[in-house]
This record gives structure tokens, sequence and C-alpha cells, in this order.
């Protein structure tokens, strides 16, 4: 059983689910003797989780994750022990969502043009505060018969892409590169390091695999330019990625974590705290939440 997660995603996210108590409750009751809050761009959950974790006995990493690009490819970087009161995360979550709103009808018309039949006013107000995302959109044509078409089909009960019918719906049409994308310009790589290190916190690439595979080896420039650490352990690498990312990070000198990813019903397979483990790392894992401690502490 691990006992670690450092990726966690809270309502605070775009497409997370459970609350932040509600959140905090299923870790203990999972067991867990640390966690991390990683919302998308994202902090306004850290404070009110931090509190109800030492209530719960549960050591805490505030975090987050930030999108950003290195060479081109879409990256995600989490950020552990920062400041969470500061305005520059404020600022960052500003700014994120307006360039997703502004690709949200860009997005539906990419999907129109592909065959499939959804309403962007039906998104948003099911969105309601939230940022529209592609999860949301795959929910609501699921939800509505109306916009039933044969595109749709992987996705219904029964289906090939059933599991996890809104994620696969992202990774299939909206992930980089795929027929619906659209376009956001996120910040460069070296500068989300920055804005990680500059809030007193510990940076790490998450799960890299996912987003550089086939092109593994980019990880090694990753930490070349300020990344602590990779997101070695997670529920999308191959158990061959997870040895080589551990094996890169412990040859280097770097940080290992793992995390399960935890979003709720758009990623109703993974739960918290569960991902694939190489135990003879699980030491690594209560090392890293000592790092980011030590670090939190000194300010550095």
């Amino acid at each position: 059983m691990t006992l670690y997660d450092f990726h966690i995603h809270s309502a605070c996210s775009s497409d997370g689910e459970l609350t932040v108590p509600q959140l905090v409750e299923a870790c203990a009751e999972r067991g867990l003797h640390a966690f991390a809050l990683t919302d998308h761009n994202s902090v306004r959950g850290v404070g009110e989780a931090a509190q109800l974790a030492r209530e719960q006995g549960i050591r805490f990493l505030p975090g987050i994750e930030i999108d950003c690009n290195y060479a081109g490819t879409d990256l995600h970087l989490l950020g552990y022990g920062i400041d969470c009161e500061s305005a520059d995360f404020a600022r960052l979550e500003e700014a994120v969502a307006a360039r997703v709103r502004e690709s949200f009808d860009r997005m539906v018309e990419n999907l129109l043009r592909l065959g499939f039949a959804v309403d962007a006013g039906t998104v948003l107000a099911a969105a309601g505060e939230r940022l529209p995302t592609a999860e949301l959109i795959a929910e609501v044509m699921l939800a509505h018969p109306e916009y039933d078409t044969p595109p749709l089909a992987p996705y219904k009960p029964g289906g090939s892409r059933s599991d996890m019918p809104c994620i696969n719906f992202y990774l299939d049409y909206f992930a980089q590169g795929r027929p619906a994308w659209v376009p956001v310009e996120y910040m460069p790589f070296r500068e989300a390091v920055e804005l990680v290190r500059d809030n007193g916190g510990v940076p790490v690439v998450a799960h890299p695999g996912l987003n550089l595979k086939g092109r593994e080896r980019v990880v090694e420039e990753l930490l070349d330019r300020g990344a602590a650490g990779l997101e070695a352990f997670n529920n999308y690498h191959t158990a061959e990625q997870a040895a080589w990312f551990a094996e890169t990070v412990s040859r280097r000198g770097a940080w290992m974590t793992a995390g399960s990813d935890f979003h709720g019903k758009t990623k109703p397979a993974i739960r918290i705290g569960e991902y694939p483990l190489d135990e003879r790392y699980a030491g690594r894992l209560a090392d890293f939440v000592d790092h980011v401690d030590v670090v939190r502490r000194q300010g550095v």
C-alpha cells in the first residue's frame, strides 16, 4: 500500500470533483502519511487543505500544477512547498483562465467539424463559474441524448474508451496535436521553474512519460534547466518508463516523486494513493517530504 500521494486535485481545479474537506477526509481514510494538493494553476484550496490535514495528523505539502511549454511541447510542472499567499499565483490563475476561455469557441467549432454535436451554451451553463474543459464537453454530450453521434460511441457505456470516458475523450481529441486541439500559449518551462523557485518551492516535472512519450530523454534537458526532480511513479507510466525515470534521477542526484493524479469523476479509475510503485524507492518519497519541509523552513 502506498503511503504518499503528491499529485491530487480538488474542485479548485477546473476538472476536479471533490471539495477540499472531502479530499482531505479521503486521504485520511486511505491512511496516507503525507499528500500534496496540486490544483491546476491554482492555490485557492491550499490553505484550507493545510489546516484540515493538521487536524487529521497528516503531513501536507502545499502544491500547484502549472501548465507550461518547452520547445513546443506542452508540459505540467508541479511546485511543492510554495508560498500559497503569494500574489504570483493569483495572477497565474487569472492569466491561464483567460486564455482557456478564449480557446473555447474554437474547441466547439473543431468538434462540430469532426461530426460531433454539442451546444456551447449548454457546456458553459454546466461549467458555471468554472472553466469549460474538454472533459466537461464530453460529460455534457454523454448526458444529453440530442448530442448522440457516431463519433461519441466509443465513450458510451460498453464502448472501447468507456472506462474513463471524459479523460479519454480529452486525450483522443484535445491533447496536443490531436484532431480538435486548440493551441493555448502557456508560459515557457523556464519561467514556470522560476515562478516556483521564487516562491520558495521545489519544481518537479509531472508525468513526463505521458507528455514526452517516445522522447523521454528530454527530461535530461529539463533537469539541466532547473527542474529539481521527476514524477517517476504514476498511473500513466509503463513499468519501463518508471524504472528509467527512477534511475535517471538517482544518477543525477535529483528528487523522485509519485502521485495518483486523482481528479474524481473525470478519471474514475484513478483513486487517491493508488499508483504502481517500486517499493525499493518508498524511502525516497519520505525523504522528499523532509526535503520540502527543510526548504520551506529555510525559505530557499
